[in-house]
């Protein structure tokens, strides 16, 4: 990865949500929320509690999401981190 977050950031990876049911309806966009999981790419130097691979649960609406080589990433502080999913 060529990014490195500055001062208590981290970047993530957001989970993919499933857009299906388990009886094969369709969930259209505008029905899901933003996810709350992800997977932690990069850290900065400043990090020392999370490393690259962590999955990790945040709040909802915190971070700023960014495109990078085609994928969305979201840019989080680590307060809006809730804890490391094991």
């Amino acid at each position: 990865m060529n990014f490195q977050p500055l001062g208590n950031r981290v970047l993530i990876k957001i989970a993919e949500e499933s857009t299906t049911t388990a009886s094969g309806i369709i969930i259209p966009d505008s029905a899901t929320q933003k996810p709350s999981q992800g997977e932690v790419v990069a850290v900065s130097k400043e990090v020392d509690t999370l490393k690259c691979g962590d999955k990790i649960l945040f709040s909802k609406f915190a971070g700023n999401e960014v495109s990078f080589q085609g994928t969305k990433y979201l840019v989080l502080d680590t307060d809006d981190i809730f804890g490391v999913i094991n």
